[in-house]
């Protein structure tokens, strides 16, 4: 299993695809399929039946998810699409920063 650089709540980028361009949050992210969901990017038309849980049928509009090699971080301190480093820090911790700025990506 490969390591996925993408982690829950970060703003990413859309690379390739039909959605290329697009920015949004990653809602949840799939590391055994290698995919992330993220925020209106890779929508998807479904047609619901109410159900007891799901008062309201109809079409919905649902996210998909996508293949974190079409997705790129964005730092918030340069607010571009980037690469994503490590860094050990003096306390021992490891976290992931911005190749172009330097920027610690980690909250």
């Amino acid at each position: 299993m490969e390591k996925v650089q993408i982690k829950k709540g970060d703003t990413v980028c859309v690379l390739s695809g039909k959605d290329k361009g697009k920015k949004g949050k990653v809602i949840k992210v799939l590391p055994r399929k290698k995919k992330a969901i993220v925020e209106g990017v890779n929508m998807a038309t479904k047609h619901q039946k109410p159900t007891p849980g799901i008062k309201q049928g109809g079409i919905m509009q649902i996210e998909m998810p996508i293949y974190t090699s079409k997705l790129m971080v964005v730092c918030g301190k340069c607010n571009k699409p980037t690469r994503v480093g490590y860094k050990m820090l003096d306390d021992g911790s490891k976290v992931r920063i911005c190749k172009k700025c330097e920027e610690v990506l980690d909250r």
